[in-house]
């Protein structure tokens, strides 16, 4: 239960319920039915693209890629970092956003919130309330599916893969 530990007893044990019930990956799956196509970087960066451009259209991308080295253990399913370069007299910065290769094949909607997250750093960079106002205004049901999220990789912990 290391991906909950912050939630109210109750709910884990609402989520321990459902694992000794042999239930978990039922619930997930009834919950989340539609599996991510977004297999490949160019198809990523198509998708983070459309986010961007509707909600972030000032910020620039340089890069949008899965990243196979990007670690849950490290509290990291994405990175948003800015590459900072001089050429010539001036300083140029370039974002990038990685996403954990954990969500090539996750539910759409955790990848959905996970560019969400990321695309929120465009504007927001700390974890404040300006930014999760921020995520929720782009997917009202942010928080829930954070959690969900949390759920996934619990399951993966015990199962594996979802689909």
């Amino acid at each position: 239960m290391k991906y909950l530990e912050h939630y109210p007893q109750n709910i884990q044990e609402q989520i321990q319920t459902l694992i000794n019930k042999g239930k978990l990956t039922d619930y997930l799956k009834n919950k989340y039915p539609k599996e991510n196509t977004y297999k490949t970087d160019k198809a990523l960066y198509s998708y983070v693209m459309e986010y961007k451009n509707e909600y972030f259209k000032k910020y620039q991308l340089s890069k949008v890629i899965y990243d196979g080295k990007i670690n849950v253990i490290n509290n990291a399913l994405g990175l948003h970092t800015i590459i900072s370069r001089v050429q010539g007299s001036k300083l140029k910065s370039k974002n990038e956003i990685r996403v954990a290769s954990i969500f090539k094949n996750a539910p759409i909607k955790f990848l959905e919130m996970i560019v969400v997250h990321e695309l929120s750093h465009l504007k927001e960079k700390e974890h404040n309330k300006a930014f999760y106002n921020l995520c929720t205004f782009i997917q009202d049901d942010y928080h829930q599916i954070e959690f969900d999220l949390r759920v996934y990789l619990l399951h993966l912990d015990l199962y594996g893969k979802l689909y």
